[in-house]
């Protein structure tokens, strides 16, 4: 398989060159590092923006044609629901927190996450600026965030979120828990954890915190509160175990967002940011959709979700072998963790049907080098971001009668 992906250095070059030359993907954001001549292939480890040739594009497809021809027996798909929890607690029960490197990309590709650094905390351009949004969430999330009929707040039953590295390692996410909380038979205290801040964000899968320090480490004195979940119990415990982690800048809980029936320690439509990294692809594609929907419902108007996944025909999905795959672009990786490749139709579909407006969706195409043994492997992630309107129209499904109230 190695030598049917090694890419020719002249026709790498010139499809390199191609990329820097195209108005439509830009050199920042997803990296500016342009390959333009053959001979400097082996001088990087990766290269951005790499370009496909019809070949290459047909080539994948055939392959990802192949290595799913085979199902894994029906009879057989349900472990890999029922004992996730068991397979990511014994990863990070061998790996603790040593397996992955901390992510300070993340503030050069999501410079959201640092909004709440701005004077009073509050948020960038885009991040719940005005103020009709800002009345509107003050009333939801301080008054009346739970309504009557809507004492039920996130997650569908079974699923599980678990991520593997950009490099194709494995990193974690979601179970259901009971974490702490503040609530009385109407609605929330005052005093739910972060309940304060002045900027709020969520992490979805947490891991073993190599999002969630380097986050840490810079809202210090923001008035910015940071969430993270995971799916495993022990990912979490590794988080609260960090030298870094601070109960009053952080709160780290087990949940499961697929789990329809749990809830989370605050109220919705109080998030600014919700991170979502390497977290969907380990869900089942039919229920994706749903939990995207309840996470929506945390952000506030004008709050954006920020999402970075595989991508259709990655490297990792192409060395599938035939018996792996459980459903059409969702396989079961060996240690029986699993993992779904996205299309940029796909991502935009799950976010506009949960109606949040598109602010970027991009492919991110790189070459990837092993100067070791001379090979080069097409990596292919999607990066997204998502805004929750302002418009007060957002809650007239999940909130009627807020929505009457407010326009009143």
């Amino acid at each position: 398989m190695r030598r049917q992906w090694a890419l020719s250095l002249a026709s790498l070059a010139k499809r390199s060159l191609q990329c820097r030359l195209s108005s439509s993907r830009p050199p920042a954001p997803l990296g500016g590092r342009i390959l333009t001549s053959p001979n400097e292939v082996f001088q990087h480890n990766m290269w951005d923006h790499v370009q496909w040739s019809e070949e290459d594009e047909e080539n994948a497809r055939q392959k990802a044609e192949e290595n799913s021809s085979v199902r894994i027996p029906l009879d057989e798909q349900v472990k890999y629901d029922r004992d996730a929890c068991k397979y990511w607690d014994g990863f990070y029960e061998t790996h603790q927190n040593k397996f992955f490197k901390d992510r300070n990309w993340l503030f050069r590709e999501f410079p959201e996450i640092l909004s709440g650094r701005s004077s009073n905390g509050a948020g960038k351009e885009g991040c719940c600026h005005s103020a009709a949004a800002s009345s509107a969430r003050s009333y939801v999330s301080d008054s009346t965030a739970l309504l009557p009929g809507h004492s039920e707040w996130l997650s569908t039953p079974g699923c599980r979120h678990t991520e593997r590295s950009e490099e194709g390692g494995v990193e974690s996410h979601s179970l259901c828990g009971k974490p702490g909380r503040e609530q009385e038979s109407g609605g929330w205290t005052d005093t739910f954890p972060g309940s304060q801040a002045a900027f709020r964000i969520l992490e979805v899968g947490c891991g073993a915190g190599n999002s969630v320090f380097p986050i840490v480490n810079s809202i210090k004195d923001t008035g910015t509160f940071l969430y993270c979940c995971d799916f495993s119990p022990r990912a979490v415990e590794l988080v609260k175990a960090h030298p870094s982690y601070s109960s009053v800048l952080c709160h780290a809980f087990v949940h499961d967002v697929c789990d329809e029936a749990a809830t989370f320690p605050f109220p919705h439509m109080s998030i600014d940011i919700i991170l979502v990294v390497f977290v969907l692809s380990s869900i089942h594609p039919e229920r994706m959709q749903g939990v995207v929907n309840r996470l929506t419902r945390l952000l506030k108007p004008g709050g954006i979700l920020l999402f970075r996944d595989y991508g259709r025909y990655d490297m990792s999905q192409l060395r599938f072998k035939r018996g792996r795959c459980l459903f059409e672009n969702f396989y079961a990786r060996g240690d029986g963790t699993c993992v779904y490749f996205f299309t940029k139709a796909e991502v935009h579909s799950l976010f506009e049907s949960a109606g949040l407006k598109e602010i970027q969706n991009l492919e991110d195409r790189r070459l990837q080098v092993n100067r070791r043994k001379g090979v080069v492997m097409h990596r292919v992630w999607m990066q997204s971001k998502y805004q929750k309107p302002l418009e007060l129209d957002i809650c007239k499904d999940d909130f009627p009668e807020l929505h009457k109230t407010v326009l009143t």
